[in-house]
């Protein structure tokens, strides 16, 4: 009966869609017309194959351009030609959206801010835990747009132990992750400790500066 039900409303809505909400599988439905002596597929319409287009097109967030939609309607059982495909699109205005341009600033020196010694100085090799900390900031994309990551890491192990995540590059980001870092390890006031960053505004401006005194 679902098999009928597919078969018969197959130029209104997408078989795998159908198939989907039916729950039954695209393979047992064209088993199931292989069995029966039917044909599995015809010739679509231009109506019936812009359904299947927009389908995938929709699923995909409109992250896929006409190859991309072609090779996935191939794989659900929908023959058609490349061509036809990349031809229909064209004419209803259908495309992959690109990529949102995104110019990515991480460090920001600023004029007038202390700058600190190098006392690391690229002796990355360290015998013991919570002797050198390291941060960075980097930027990450996400279904919501761009993020800023602050990371701090220990790197007697390289291992990650502080984390914060805003959606520009606010002085709290820094802060935030070297206060998880230091409640994580559960220090109190340690002496010899060494933090080294880059010069970045961030890590350079008084409220993060006063954080390492206190």
């Amino acid at each position: 009966m679902k098999y009928a039900f597919i078969r018969q409303h197959r130029h209104l809505w997408p078989i795998c869609v159908q198939c989907r909400v039916l729950e039954v599988s695209v393979a047992g439905y064209h088993e199931h017309l292989r069995r029966r002596g039917q044909p599995p597929r015809r010739h679509l319409s231009d109506e019936a194959l812009l359904v299947h287009i927009r389908a995938v097109y929709a699923e995909t967030r409109g992250a896929y351009g006409w190859p991309r939609i072609w090779r996935e309607l191939k794989q659900r059982g929908v023959r058609v030609g490349k061509q036809r495909v990349q031809q229909l699109m064209q004419q209803h205005g259908i495309r992959a959206r690109g990529k949102r341009r995104f110019r990515v600033t991480t460090t920001q020196s600023r004029p007038g801010l202390a700058v600190a010694e190098n006392l690391l100085d690229r002796q990355f090799t360290v015998t013991a835990p919570n002797h050198v900390w390291a941060g960075d900031i980097t930027y990450i994309d996400t279904n919501e747009g761009w993020l800023y990551l602050a990371v701090v890491l220990d790197l007697f192990n390289r291992q990650v132990i502080g984390w914060a995540l805003a959606e520009d590059l606010r002085q709290e980001l820094v802060i935030d992750a070297f206060q998880m870092a230091w409640f994580r390890r559960g220090l109190r006031r340690q002496t010899g400790l060494l933090f080294h960053s880059d010069r970045g505004s961030q890590y350079a401006a008084e409220a993060f500066q006063k954080v390492l005194r206190q």
